[in-house]
């Protein structure tokens, strides 16, 4: 399958990449590594919280958010990274046997003004559950590069 290019992104597109199913193990090695909080390690602890359960933390499912994107398409575009994140919100809990999605909206698609070799598509990333509930949204312009630099768009 050939690679994408920053010309292949259209204004308005949506993709839907997936599923991955989480597991209690991964969400507790997860916090265990990286969010020690009591709501991510521990069933009776994460009770008396106000997530009222075990749930993964909020970087855990931005890291399973790029992994979804990046097996669904980055990793067949000619992706030159990012520059950063503009939103992330968790909206709700990611519990432990949610067999999660992404959906990937294309906001806006630029040209860069200094790097004629690339171009910016600027999209919103949605982690859905089964019943389609939005549980992490997160912003951002990813850098592709361009099939023919310099041309006009």
């Amino acid at each position: 399958m050939p690679k994408r290019h920053w010309e292949d992104f259209e204004t308005g597109a949506v993709a839907v990449y997936g599923p991955r199913l989480v597991t209690r193990e991964e969400i507790v090695a997860f916090a265990a590594e990286f969010d020690p909080q009591p709501m991510h390690l521990d069933e009776a602890a994460a009770a008396a919280t106000l997530l009222g359960g075990l749930a993964a933390s909020g970087w855990h499912s931005c890291c399973l958010l790029m992994r979804i994107i990046a097996d669904g398409f980055i990793l067949d575009s000619h992706s030159m990274g990012a520059p950063g994140i503009e939103e992330v919100r968790w909206l709700k809990p990611l519990r432990s046997g949610t067999r999660v999605r992404v959906r990937a909206t294309v906001l806006e698609t630029r040209a860069s003004n200094s790097r004629p070799e690339l171009g910016f598509v600027r999209s919103l990333f949605e982690m859905l559950d089964e019943q389609d509930n939005v549980l992490t949204t997160l912003e951002s312009s990813l850098m592709m590069r361009r099939r023919a630099p310099g041309a006009r768009p």
